[in-house]
Order: structure tokens, then sequence, then C-alpha cells
């Protein structure tokens, strides 16, 4: 993500997203054949293959995400927050099938591996769904064209490969194109954004998913617990995207976002205690409000950010906030060995 950050105006958004886009179908399809070639065994091979595999996942994802972000940001706010809504939806999905996979085959022989296949085998369609929509049929909306076009005649030539496949040839103008902000530009007028989403995510990856696993005791829903309370924070991050579509709800001051923001590290401390003293009910309840804030700040600062910039600086724009979002993914996930460590000292 950084290097394609850096180098966003070089590249062709519309092979970048389809490169990516193809190689989710064909890398999550390669772990259904690992498995299927292995029968399912583990071992040495099998773990370094999986982590090859999930690795090169993350480097498509970054193809991906930020190339749509990019897109969008020159659009409607309102498609940035779809699509925002539309990565919390794919969790909540991922929740309800394990959910129904773990009852389906919680009692039969490879019960596990069953359920991940069946995932595997529908996130596979569904990606090869994307592929198709995204090639064929997204660059033909008039609404998509009207803002390409309106990119193109900025200077931006990051969407002139789109604009040929729904039909439209625009004229290079390198004038405009010079007089965009650079990067490092972009990112000192928006280094509140920037921080914003990193702290975001920073704190919701600390706690989100694995102290949830690591740290709920015993409790009476048993191995079903972990699960309820990864549901409760997709389905409520899910809702709360939706949330600033609502005006009164939409957070629009730059340092209102940042108080909100910062103010969500007191659930470091509320976690803690809950961990330690408090029942399940409590801990359904601040997870719910870890996803709640998590969606809702997300989609308030990537809505907001981009405005009163012209096509190709919103691209840019999009894909610095999206590699400074994944970096805040990257240190929560690295935090998140501190809560397994006060856990390992504490026995």
């Amino acid at each position: 993500m950084s290097i394609l950050a850096y180098n966003e105006s070089k590249i062709n958004t519309r092979r970048r997203n389809i490169f990516g886009y193809s190689l989710f179908v064909a890398s999550t399809f390669m772990l259904l054949v690992l498995d299927l070639a292995t029968s399912g065994r583990g071992g040495l091979g099998s773990f370094i293959g999986i982590c090859a595999i999930v690795a090169f996942l993350g480097v498509v994802d970054a193809c991906v995400q930020g190339g749509i972000v990019g897109d969008l940001s020159f659009m409607l706010p309102d498609f940035i927050q779809s699509f925002f809504a539309g990565l919390a939806a794919s969790g909540a999905l991922t929740s309800a099938l394990r959910l129904i996979t773990k009852a389906a085959f919680e009692k039969s022989n490879n019960g596990l591996r069953k359920g991940a296949m069946l995932f595997l085998a529908i996130s596979t369609l569904f990606e090869f769904l994307c592929v198709l929509l995204y090639t064929y049929f997204f660059p033909k909306l008039p609404i998509v064209k009207y803002f390409r076009s309106k990119a193109a005649l900025e200077g931006s030539k990051t969407v002139q490969a789109d604009l040929a496949a729904a039909g439209i040839q625009t004229k290079d103008d390198h004038h405009e194109q010079n007089e965009r902000l650079s990067n490092k530009q972009l990112v000192i007028q928006n280094i509140d954004y920037a921080l914003d989403l990193f702290l975001i995510y920073v704190l919701t990856l600390s706690i989100f998913p694995g102290f949830l696993y690591e740290n709920t005791g015993e409790h009476k829903l048993g191995t079903w617990y972990p699960l309820v309370l990864i549901a409760s924070y997709n389905v409520w991050d899910l809702i709360s995207r939706y949330l600033p579509l609502v005006k009164f709800l939409k957070i629009e001051s730059r340092k209102g976002l940042t108080i909100a923001i910062l103010s969500r590290f007191l659930l470091i401390p509320a976690f803690y205690f809950t961990a330690k003293y408090g029942d399940q009910g409590w801990m359904i309840l601040l997870v719910s409000f870890l996803g709640l804030t998590n969606g809702h700040l997300t989609v308030c600062v990537m809505t907001a950010a981009p405005k009163c910039y012209k096509g190709p600086e919103q691209n840019a724009l999009g894909n610095i906030l999206v590699l400074c979002l994944l970096i805040g993914i990257f240190a929560g996930v690295s935090l998140d060995w501190l809560w397994f460590i006060g856990k390992k000292n504490a026995l």
C-alpha cells in the first residue's frame, strides 16, 4: 500500500482493481485447493503454504482497497460510505456463516474444516462476482461516467482506462495535472485525518479480535461466547456505518472527530476491568460500543477528508488515508500481544 500510494498518479486504476479482485478469487480458491490436496492434514508444508497465500491476500487487499477508495473519493461521499458499509457487511456475513457452520457441523467429524471449506467456497463466489461487476457493470453507470469524466478534465490520468471501457475518449492535459498538490502537501493539510484513522484502528485492533478470544474466561455460552462477541462487534460496526447518512449524527468538525477518537481510549481500562470483574452482558455491551464507534468514526473521517480538492488530489488523498488506516491495523494487531503478555503474567 505504501508503494501504491506513492505512485498512485502513475498507476492505471482499472488494471489495479481488476488485478486485485482477480487475485482475490485465485488466492481464496488456492486455500481450498491446498486443503483438498492435503486432505486437511497439518504439517510445516501446509502451514507455510497457508501463510504465503494469506500474505498474498494482504498484497491484493492493498491493490483493491486503496484503488477503490481513491476512485470513489472524487465521486459522492455516499459512495465511500457505501463501500465502507460493504466492508463491515463482509464482517457481519462472516460472523453469520461462522455461527451457522458451528451449529451445523459442531458434532460432526472435521466440523471446523467443513465449515471453513463452505466459507471459502462462498467467499470465492462473491469475489468472482466482484470481478464481473467492476469490469463490466460499474464503469457503465451514468453517474460513475460523469464523475470520472470530471476527474479527467481536472487532470486525472488514473481514470482514462475506465473511461475507455465505458466508450469515452479523453484528451491528455499535462498542464492541469502538474498543478495538483503533491502527496506531501496533502499529508500536511490532512495530518489530523490521517492520525484519526490511525488511532481508530490502533485501538480497535488492539482489542478485536485477539483480546476477545483470549481474555473472556469461563461463561455460560461456552465455546459460543467468543463467536457471539465477534458477531456483536461486526453487526454494530455495520449499523454504525449508516448512521452518518443521518445529518445530525454525522460529525463534520475536525476537532470534534479528534476528541471523539481520543475518548475511545477509555475503552482500554473498561475492557480490562470488565474482563476481570464483569459478566458477559457487560462485555457484549462494550464490544457493541467498540463496533459502533469504529464504523461511525471511520465513515465520518473518510467522507469529510476528500472535500474541496480536485479529482487527482482526491484520488491521492484516498490512497494516503487507506495507508494510514492499514498502518493503524498493523500497529493495533502488534499491540494486541500486550493483552496476552498481561494475562500470562497475571497467571
